[in-house]
């Protein structure tokens, strides 16, 4: 739960009488209005923080006797700067003009779709653009309209906007080679060689083995065939014995080719890795053979494909996909909100701005706490319904009362 939905239900008083106080008096007045209550209001009308509480009294003027007289502050229904009501508002004033997606700048002036290359966001009321780190694409000339419109593998822009490869024997390529990482530059690093618009280690890779034209012959040519293996590239050469993934030849025997699996509990990985007491030899999540699992975590099984067995090591009372026990999913079927594992039990986690006021998890954090004055801030935090009171960002609005022709304060 977010801060503003845990703390406790409080009614703002509408005014506060205007007060004369000595400086000492006042300073310590003002530290302990700022402590007790400097998030529950919203200022309107002075060079205050938004956190100011209401019938929070500021320095207005300065006697020759050393008193000063205080400001005192009224409920109002006006938006604070940036903030509006649009015709399909839900509450008054609940729509962020510098950063609603929809209501960007204005109400109904709506940023493009997110795409799978592009991202939009409204920042200080105008739509901006960000490209997806694994679209491979860059936003070159600035123009929101046509998204990511340059190539991150591109000469002109090789991995960044402006990075120009100019040498034409080292294009730009993608270093990572059969990684695919994205990772971009100019011409290749010194123990690979470029070919096909990518980044190969000569020494054992099968289809650029040696240079880019061998491309190894897995049956070398009618070669013999062995259990579990195939002939490849090893030192820039093919023809030679190398085993299929998660198999290796342990006895040093090529006649009986590679004769040991590696996924099994005393050979985990690697020849004579054995694992220990209790534990078992599964794939992890990145398809490696690991031993399962040190002492502070449990071993969740995932079950086997094709000879291959997959698991984790989990920590049962945080992990949300395995919260108390294998298997047991904390998904809230709900946007507002996430399911977390706390101590092995799955609880509501509520986005900041929401709160789950009626303790059901069938409708998740079904309230507004940033905008409905009748849970501003928190579940039954109210504001000024007569005086039509907003609640913005989760804090009641105010602004300095003013003064009818008797003197008294009126909003």
């Amino acid at each position: 739960m977010n801060e503003r939905s845990h703390r406790s239900s409080a009614r703002l008083r509408p005014n506060v009488p205007v007060a004369l106080f000595g400086a000492a008096s006042l300073v310590a007045l003002l530290a302990a209005s700022c402590t007790a209550s400097e998030k529950d209001a919203f200022v309107l009308g002075n060079d205050l923080a938004d956190g100011a509480a209401p019938g929070f009294s500021t320095v207005e003027d300065a006697g020759n006797d050393g008193s000063v007289a205080l400001t005192e502050y009224c409920p109002t229904d006006k938006c604070p700067p940036g903030w509006t009501t649009c015709p399909n508002s839900r509450f008054p004033c609940d729509v962020n003009l510098r950063a609603d997606v929809k209501n960007c700048g204005a109400c109904g002036l709506s940023c493009p779709t997110d795409t799978g290359n592009e991202i939009f966001a409204c920042v200080e009321g105008a739509c901006a653009l960000t490209c997806r780190g694994s679209s491979r694409s860059l936003d070159c000339d600035g123009i929101v309209d046509n998204g990511c419109e340059a190539s991150a593998l591109h000469d002109e822009h090789c991995g960044a906007c402006g990075n120009k490869c100019t040498n034409p024997k080292k294009r730009c390529v993608d270093q990572s080679g059969r990684n695919n990482d994205g990772v971009f530059g100019c011409g290749c690093p010194s123990n690979k060689i470029y070919c096909d618009r990518g980044c190969w280690d000569p020494i054992s890779d099968d289809d650029y083995c040696g240079d880019c034209q061998t491309h190894c012959d897995p049956t070398n040519g009618g070669a013999p065939a062995l259990p579990h293996a195939y002939y490849g590239c090893v030192n820039r050469n093919c023809g030679n014995v190398k085993c299929e993934p998660y198999y290796a030849n342990c006895d040093n025997k090529e006649s009986n080719g590679c004769e040991q699996f590696l996924v099994e509990d005393d050979n985990c990985g690697a020849c004579g890795n054995a694992c220990g007491d209790g534990q078992v030899c599964r794939l992890d999540q990145n398809n490696v053979p690991r031993c399962m699992c040190p002492p502070d975590k449990t071993f969740c099984d995932a079950g086997c494909y094709d000879g291959l067995c997959f698991g984790r090591c989990v920590d049962l009372t945080s992990d949300n996909y395995n919260c108390g026990a294998c298997g047991v999913d904390c998904y809230v079927p709900e946007r507002n909100a996430k399911g977390v594992c706390n101590y092995g039990a799955c609880v509501m986690d509520c986005n900041e701005g929401r709160a789950d006021c009626n303790n059901a998890w069938s409708d998740g954090c079904e309230v507004n706490t940033d905008s409905d004055p009748q849970n501003c801030g928190a579940c039954g935090r109210v504001c000024d319904a007569v005086a039509g009171q907003a609640c913005v960002a989760g804090r009641c609005v105010v602004e300095p009362c003013s003064k009818d022709a008797g003197g008294g304060p009126t909003r």
